[in-house]
């Protein structure tokens, strides 16, 4: 097992002062799967002042004093080093009223989440694995560490940081644990919105985010209630060969692990079951279910304490997922100008990921759909096309000359572009100006 030389140098300083001490967590983890580690935990019995008189040489910041942890900055790289430490209860189900410290290793351990989160490594060659860690990781499974109830009930992120796991590492969660899971899922409610947004990216960025959100979609429900309404929800149309929620789950996994993107990719039709209308032959439509998801998003993101610039951007994807236009010039033009690039090559990228997830039904039609659309817009990016206000060859200062003020002259400009945009004037100053005066 490979460890970083700062991280070896921390070790070797704590037991050549006479201590124990061991990476532990994470990183070992890890190293195991053979995944670059860049943060290094340290467990020891060394006292918090101990430790920070051992490392009098390099900088000790005092981070999580109250519970046991400094951090020591070696070759410029940050190790966290936590004494051995057992907790009190956990009133809050997320941390405890207190902490103790411990002198042996076992007692520290046991407190830990998961068995493949409890391994340690001594530096040296030798690891210390108390609660089968090892043969968990080798048969990919996920597993609490005693109780599983117990540990959950404790801290409830826990349930969170499973699915997280999961979706990451592609290990299942093993039945007892998994059971434990949903039965506690309820407790989630007392965790805070940012931690449980914090989770949620990271489950639906995770590179087998389909099988987690497939096999564990309660917990998710109990984080956006209205996941629930899309389980098992036939959509009853030659488009779609897969219901709701796992259309969502196999759209979200077809586009990058972009945070927004996938998001935006979680919501795009959890507004479905409520707004479906039976046409003809039984045959299901989802008319403003754009609307509906888009809502949806909105109000989830909102109560997640999501930031605004995301929260803003992925409703918005979510309520043009489904725009439809032709690849003709003026419509391609028109939306890159109303929406700018940034968003055009996203909500492209959201069509693509979303009509891979359908069923072969004219599926290759709308990709090429997609594929001339972003032809039209390479080829007008490539020649240098007006299709912003800060494209126009005239200003503002043009506009006012004419005699417009207030409103008016940006009402001119808009008017302008969209004489440029439609093809009914080159955009020439003289010109553009001409037609202006025209319409005075």
């Amino acid at each position: 097992m490979q460890i970083k030389e700062y991280a070896i140098k921390a070790l070797n300083t704590l037991r050549d002062s006479g201590f124990e001490a061991y990476a532990v967590g994470g990183c070992v983890r890890n190293a195991l799967l053979g995944i670059d580690v860049s943060d290094y935990d340290i467990c020891t019995n060394a006292l918090p002042e101990q430790t920070s008189s051992v490392f009098g040489e390099y900088k000790v910041i005092k981070t999580g004093i109250a519970h046991g942890t400094v951090t020591v900055i070696i070759d410029g790289f940050p190790i966290e080093i936590t004494t051995y430490r057992s907790e009190g209860r956990y009133t809050d189900h997320r941390r405890p009223e207190s902490v103790h410290y411990v002198s042996q290793l076992s007692e520290d351990l046991s407190r830990r989440d998961f068995t493949m989160n409890a391994l340690c490594y001594d530096g040296s060659g030798r690891i210390i694995d108390m609660f089968g860690g090892q043969g968990d990781i080798n048969n990919r499974l996920i597993r609490a560490i005693g109780n599983p109830r117990k540990r959950f009930e404790e801290d409830a992120l826990r349930i969170l940081r499973a699915v997280r796991f999961s979706s990451q590492l592609g290990f299942d969660i093993e039945a007892e644990t998994a059971f434990a899971m949903s039965e506690c899922r309820q407790l989630l409610d007392y965790i805070s919105a940012e931690r449980k947004l914090e989770e949620l990216k990271k489950i639906v960025c995770g590179q087998h985010a389909f099988d987690a959100l497939m096999k564990y979609r309660e917990i998710i429900s109990q984080i956006i209630p209205e996941c629930s309404n899309s389980f098992d929800y036939n959509q009853n149309s030659k488009h779609h060969c897969y219901d709701v929620w796992e259309h969502t789950c196999r759209a979200l996994s077809a586009i990058e692990p972009n945070t927004t993107l996938r998001l935006a990719m979680l919501f795009h039709d959890l507004g479905k079951p409520y707004v479906r209308t039976i046409g003809k032959n039984g045959i299901f439509h989802f008319k403003g279910h754009m609307k509906e998801s888009a809502q949806i998003a909105y109000e989830n993101l909102k109560k997640l304490k999501c930031d605004t610039k995301t929260l803003k951007y992925v409703e918005k994807l979510v309520l043009l997922h489904d725009e439809r236009f032709e690849a003709d010039e003026y419509k391609v033009k028109k939306f890159i100008s109303e929406n700018g690039w940034e968003f055009f090559y996203d909500y492209v990228k959201i069509r693509f990921a979303d009509t891979s997830a359908q069923s072969d039904y004219q599926r290759e039609g709308k990709l090429q759909n997609l594929r001339d659309i972003v032809s039209v817009a390479e080829s007008a990016k490539l020649n240098g096309d007006c299709l912003f206000l800060s494209d126009l060859a005239i200003s503002g200062n043009d506009i006012i000359a004419l005699g417009y003020e207030g409103k008016e002259i940006s009402n001119k400009l808009a008017f302008a572009l969209e004489l440029v945009l439609s093809g009914k004037c080159i955009n020439d100053k003289y010109t553009l100006l001409r037609k202006l005066m025209e319409e005075k």
